[in-house]
């Protein structure tokens, strides 16, 4: 009883929506948890189609939806003051009475020595990108020079020190600021670490995937191959260095299958371990690369007659089905990907055909008949290698990865107030910058949000 078609209806109706720029809302715009319904939700429900019979089908439902969407405008759904249409088109949750619309009024802070308050200042800029980058603060002298050049030569300075320290041991370095980015995406174990700082049960080394990140994030490098990758990446150290390796010692899925961390040795042991249908590896890379998290209903495109429970887990529960209508199908091409082989270390982290046939025949009678085909962002893709693709050529993808620098830098995920400079970084990051991250660093340093004091 599901209405996936709801957030791309609720965009086509209103296109400028923050919202909508690049991506949907989630289920929750409108739910608590589905089929209960927040208050927004309630209130859209009493305007739906009132009469018809229900449930809706999905074609009378997206019919429907636009009209209560405009009936229920005016009103106030969480009682804050600000009504829905206002919070709409703000970027605030028109559910949540703590989500409201701030109004700054402008410049009001008064008069600072140092400082142009509340405007963009290049002092300002200047001392956060060598404590940002280079993870150190400014001397004096050096404020002092800087603040003694002419704007554009200011702005010449603010580059080149974010050139300089980007290559600093702070930046790249050994859990530097980019190993921090990539903390969430590999989540390490240290107990299941093998090789350099091994632990006690070592299974796979996941430094591979940190210099993997690393390299894809420096330089003019493109950022999509920590997702499609068919290489490796060595890091040499004292100092730090990393460079591409066709091979190394600790990889082992083929080149053909290989789709940048997604494929990694410590991805399949950690993420997919002894599962059939690996849907946690999917869920982890769609959170961790695409920033859509199916735990809060994020990213939902729901696929017909799915899910089909090949694993007789029980998906197709109406608790479960909503979610599980998507995740199935994205967990699909997974299915020839080994995780920890309970019979031999050799068949670990491999890309191993009729795997299913091979290894999990046992755990349901229909599992051999999961497909290798299945979907991302409700579009066919025929492997995980095009998987991968599709996802890091996404709109997705560009604002995950912005996003990411912007809660590092900046210290939060944009607010309504950042929304157009956000949305200006992320949209040249993918498209003037053809995801090359150090060219969009030089934007981000310009954004308002990051040098106003």
């Amino acid at each position: 009883m599901a209405k996936p078609p709801a957030a791309s209806v609720f965009c086509t109706t209103y296109p400028s929506a923050p919202a909508c720029t690049g991506q949907q809302p989630a289920c929750t715009y409108c739910h608590v948890a589905p089929p209960q319904r927040n208050a927004f939700g309630a209130g859209l429900e009493s305007q739906l189609a009132p009469g018809a019979p229900r449930p809706l089908s999905d074609a009378d439902f997206t019919y429907a939806l636009p009209t209560a969407l405009r009936a229920v405008e005016g009103t106030d759904a969480d009682g804050d003051g600000v009504s829905n249409l206002v919070e709409i088109q703000r970027g605030t949750l028109p559910a949540d009475a703590n989500s409201v619309p701030v109004e700054t009024g402008g410049c009001a802070a008064g008069t600072n020595p140092q400082y142009d308050v509340c405007r963009y200042d290049a002092r300002f800029a200047y001392r956060r990108v060598l404590l940002d980058f280079c993870g150190q603060s400014p001397t004096y002298a050096q404020l002092k020079a800087f603040a003694a050049l002419s704007a554009n030569d200011q702005r010449a300075r603010l580059d080149a020190e974010l050139d300089r320290c980007t290559a600093s041991e702070f930046w790249l370095g050994k859990n530097g600021q980019l190993w921090k980015l990539a903390h969430p995406k590999i989540r390490p174990v240290g107990s299941l670490k093998a090789g350099e700082d091994k632990g006690a049960i070592p299974l796979a080394d996941y430094y591979d995937d940190y210099a993997l990140f690393a390299y894809s994030q420096l330089d003019d490098h493109d950022a999509r191959e920590v997702m499609t990758a068919k290489y490796f990446v060595r890091r040499e150290t004292n100092p730090t260095r990393y460079s591409i390796a066709t091979s190394l010692p600790t990889q082992f899925v083929d080149e053909a299958h290989r789709a940048g961390n997604i494929t990694s040795s410590w991805s399949l042991i950690y993420f997919v371990m002894f599962t059939a249908l690996p849907r946690n590896a999917a869920s982890q890379a769609y959170r961790s690369y695409l920033g859509l998290d199916i735990a809060k209903q994020e990213g939902l495109y729901s696929i017909a007659n799915e899910p089909r429970d090949y694993d007789a887990k029980g998906v197709t529960a109406p608790a479960c089905a909503a979610c599980h209508a998507t995740l199935d199908p994205l967990s699909y091409p997974f299915r020839n990907y080994q995780g920890l082989s309970l019979t031999a270390r050799s068949t670990s982290a491999r890309y191993i055909p009729n795997r299913l046939e091979t290894y999990f025949s046992d755990v349901a009678t229909t599992i051999t008949q999961t497909p290798e085909a299945g979907y991302l962002f409700g579009q066919p893709v025929a492997n995980l290698v095009e998987w991968a693709q599709v996802g890091a050529n996404s709109d997705a993808f560009a604002i995950a990865t912005v996003t990411d620098y912007w809660k590092l830098l900046i210290g939060h995920a944009p607010t309504p107030e950042e929304h157009a400079e956000f949305v200006y970084t992320w949209q040249r990051f993918k498209g003037t910058h053809q995801y090359r991250v150090q060219r969009m660093l030089h934007d981000l340093i310009r954004t308002e949000a990051y040098g106003a004091p």
